[in-house]
This record gives C-alpha cells, structure tokens and sequence, in this order.
C-alpha cells in the first residue's frame, strides 16, 4: 500500500512538472565565493535595506562568506537574477517563490513565521477610511469605470493573484473593464496611495497594514479594509537547488538557528524588525508551494470559461487538461 501510494505521488510530480511552464535556467559553475541575497520590491528598496541588511550581516559573519544584498524594482528582477546565476538565496512571496522554483532553479527551505510563532497572513482590499460610499466589494463591483484600482506586482500573492482568483475570477469581474485604471504597484506605494486618495481602491496585506502602523501610523489610520482573504501561506526562503549539499546545510542551519542558538535577544532585535515583525525561521519545501499552484491553476480555469472567442470544445479542451494537475497536485497535497 505504502508503495503504491508512493508511486502514485511520484507519478503525480512527473505529470506536474511535465504540464507546466519550466524555463532552462544557467547551471552554477560551482558555489559561489560570495552570496548574493535577493529581496523582492515589496516597499521602497531604502526601507527594505533597513529591514534586511542587518541579518545579511549576521549570515556573512555566520557563513564565512560576504553576502551582498540584491534589490530589483520588481519581483520579476530577483526571478530572472537568480535563473541566470547572479541570485543565490532570496525572500520571496509564494507566487514569486513558485515562478522562482519553476523557472529559476530555486528550491524552498525554510519559510518565515510571526513572533508569536502564528504563521500565515492575509490579503486585503482597501480603501480609504473617508470614503462611505465603499464598505464592501459589492460596492466596487458597480463597474462603471469611476473608480481607480490599485492591484499590486504580477508576481506577489496577496498583491495580484489571491484578489484576481477571490476578489475578481469567483465574481466574474474583469478589472481593466470595471475600473478607470489599474496601476501595478508594490503593497507600500498602494497603501499610501489609498491614504493619499490617489487610488479608491487598493490590494494589499496584512503585514504592509502592520508594518505601517509602526512606522507610518498617520498613513494606517487612513486605511479601511473592506475585504480579507483565507489564510495565506507564510513566504517562503528560497536558494538555488544546485548549490553543493555542503552550502546548502550551512545555509539552511543558519536559518534554522538564527535567534534560537548564539546571540539570541540581538538575533530577535534584527527579526522584529523585518515586515511587521518577524519569529523564527521555520523548516520547509517545495509542498509549501501546492496551495498555491492549486489557486493558480482555479484562477486560469475560470478565466477559460469565461472567455470569449473560444469554441466550447477548446474551452472543454483546456479546462480538461487543468483539471488533471489539480487531480495530480490533489494527491500530491493528500500525502505530503
């Protein structure tokens, strides 16, 4: 039995990896002298550098090795750094995290959590508190193209895809034909654009919320949620999967260890101040990744069937040919 389900879930992976888009990625000419640590745009790079350069310090000092900070001005520009070689580990998004595993060599090792140990945050939409006339989605589902929207980068989670699948897919609404404008942005310029009423309506997350009531309490009293997502897996750490096993253990240990073993209190001071206050890394993999490819896969699913222009026997086509990855990734997710 153990080994027909085995063989089951291996077949499933085979399948998987056969339907979907991989892209070569330019293998490592061994490890690299020096770490190069990727860190999607999710706020300005300034405040990013703030948040994370503290704990590069203490893996250079860990490690042996000089670990240099990679920032892009979007998460597409750390997706394709670490394809070609010039990224070895990065802080992704899951959305990113997938495209980064599927298209850039990367592999999942740790995840992140909260102080409090609680893993997972949420995507919201917002807008700003004075505007009575908007309290739920119904309200921006009027469609009539007076509204400005705010979604967030194409690679983020709870950015683009958690509100394209549960805000607009499930509700059959296509945004560039209910809003005004719909401007990609990352979560901290979308928040202030809320704030600010340059846009209605906005994408965003939980942490970005916390996070700007700690350093921009002004900007967060000025932002009503009017929609919260389910729960979102925590982001995961990601590192080129052909580094040596020798690297990849040191890497990963120092993760593991970090404000558990050594200078602890100065550990948690650096990770209290990432996001909108961070705990411990916690073990992870790829499996993380499944509810997301599952979320993607629904996504275009609906897309399909709500097209125009298409046969129904396309339609019935490509709907089948995704229903059997959500099968395959159905049995992956049963026995991981």
């Amino acid at each position: 039995m153990i080994r027909k389900l085995l063989s089951a879930a291996a077949i499933a992976a085979t399948t998987l990896m056969a339907t979907s888009a991989f892209a070569d990625f330019k293998p490592l000419e061994g490890d690299p002298k020096e770490i190069n640590f990727g860190i999607i745009s999710t706020e300005s790079t300034a405040n990013l550098k703030e948040q994370w350069l503290p704990f590069m310090a203490d893996m250079e000092k860990a490690l042996g090795r000089k670990v240099n900070a990679f920032f892009a001005p979007d998460y597409a520009g750390v997706i394709e750094a670490m394809r070609f070689g010039k990224v070895h580990v990065a802080w992704f998004g899951n959305k990113s995290g997938m495209e980064a595993v599927d298209r850039a060599g990367g592999e999942v090792f740790v995840q992140t959590s909260k102080a409090d140990g609680s893993q997972g945050y949420y995507s919201h939409i917002i807008t700003n508190v004075k505007n009575k006339n908007i309290n739920s989605l119904e309200d921006i589902f009027k469609c009539d193209k007076s509204l400005n929207f705010g979604i967030g980068d194409p690679n983020s989670t709870s950015g683009f895809l958690v509100p394209s699948y549960y805000v607009f897919a499930k509700n059959n609404v296509d945004p560039k034909k209910c809003f005004k404008t719909v401007r990609n942005a990352n979560h901290e310029t979308n928040l202030m654009a809320t704030a600010n009423e340059q846009v209605d309506v906005a994408a965003n997350n939980s942490e970005q919320i916390g996070r700007s009531k700690l350093k921009a309490p002004e900007a967060a009293e000025k932002i009503k949620v009017i929609w919260t997502s389910p729960l979102i897996p925590s982001d995961p750490m990601v590192y080129r999967k052909d580094l040596s096993k020798e690297l990849k253990s040191e890497i990963k240990g120092f993760f593991l260890s970090y404000g558990r073993f050594g200078d602890t209190e100065a550990a948690k001071k650096v990770l209290a101040s990432i996001s909108d206050g961070q705990g411990f890394f916690m073990e992870s993999n790829n499996t993380q990744l499944y509810p997301i490819r599952q979320l993607a896969l629904f996504k275009d699913k609906i897309k399909i069937l709500n097209s125009e222009g298409a046969t129904a026997s396309e339609k019935e086509e490509k709907v089948a040919a995704i229903d059997k990855q959500l099968a395959d990734l159905d049995i992956m997710v049963a026995h991981q």
